[in-house]
């Protein structure tokens, strides 16, 4: 049995270059072509150039062969100057073999439309006398699409400005509020260590009925589960603390026993746990599961 290398290949018919071929694949091309010689001359165009021209305004009977394209765009005038310049000097270059190819990409508008083209020259290889083709290809899909990305792009460079420019506005807006909310609960400590407390302090001291005397206590209690909350900033439990509790709260989050207190502030060890009682009633601890050192360390 013959394996796949023995078996008889299928003939292939040879494709013969001919001129005629040539000039069939050019036209079936969508890009502009115009074959020029070494003075920038045009020998050929293709079906798709002269559509173009017609298109474009160009008498369908204008024959291209023989048009200086080098000269057409030395002399060109208007805004489309620069660009026809500068292809110029691209298809010389490729002419001389300074370069292999030359690409170039330009805008071609109209009142009615915006369109643009890649241009692209090269030398044909191993042909005397010289050869280059040149080819215009439509590419303005493409850059429709470059342009709508890059309108995107900066539609969403704004938009981060602008929700950069809004946080930053928010932050500071918040921080201000903080602000204020601090300055409210340490103008409530104030005024309620200031201007309510003492009265409830001397109301201790007088002779009271038993119902008046719980009153007073219920009034105590009540504000200082009012102002309890407001303390969980050390900044705050300043105004409601004496100098000594600061002195003994201090202590107590280096990690101080009652007895190391004592021997530092110079006083008794019943003292020092009389400011702890003082210390756990201001701050609301009434659970006694709940450690006075690591309520005071939790403190921002």
């Amino acid at each position: 049995m013959k394996n796949q290398s023995q078996e008889a290949k299928p003939h292939i018919e040879t494709l013969s270059f001919s001129e005629e071929l040539a000039r069939a694949v050019i036209n079936s091309l969508s890009a502009h072509i115009a074959i020029v010689d070494k003075n920038g001359v045009i020998l050929e165009t293709n079906r798709a150039w002269k559509a173009y021209s017609v298109k474009n305004g160009i008498p369908e009977d204008v024959d291209f062969k023989g048009m200086d394209y080098l000269g057409i765009c030395d002399t060109a005038e208007g805004d489309d100057s620069l660009d026809a310049r500068k292809v110029a000097t691209g298809i010389r270059k490729v002419i001389n073999g300074v370069i292999t190819e030359f690409l170039f990409d330009y805008p071609c508008h109209t009142e009615d439309s915006r369109r643009w083209y890649y241009m692209r020259a090269i030398r044909m290889s191993d042909t005397k006398p010289i050869r280059v083709i040149i080819s215009h290809e439509d590419i303005t899909a493409l850059k429709l699409v470059e342009e709508a990305l890059r309108e995107s792009r900066e539609e969403l460079k704004e938009q981060k400005q602008s929700l950069e420019e809004a946080n930053i506005a928010l932050k500071v807006l918040l921080k201000q509020r903080e602000n204020d909310k601090l300055e409210l609960e340490k103008n409530v400590l104030t005024n309620v260590k200031e201007l309510v407390l003492p009265y409830v302090e001397k109301l201790k001291e007088v002779p009271l009925k038993p119902i008046n005397k719980t009153l007073v206590e219920i009034i105590e209690n009540h504000l200082k589960d009012i102002i309890s909350p407001l303390l969980q900033k050390f900044s705050n439990a300043q105004i409601i603390l004496t100098p000594q509790e600061i002195k003994v709260v201090a202590l107590i989050k280096d990690g101080k026993s009652s007895k190391e207190i004592a021997d530092i502030l110079n006083i008794s060890e019943t003292t020092v746990n009389f400011h702890r009682k003082n210390l756990r009633k201001k701050f609301g601890l009434k659970n006694r599961q709940m450690n006075l050192r690591s309520y005071l360390m939790s403190m921002s």
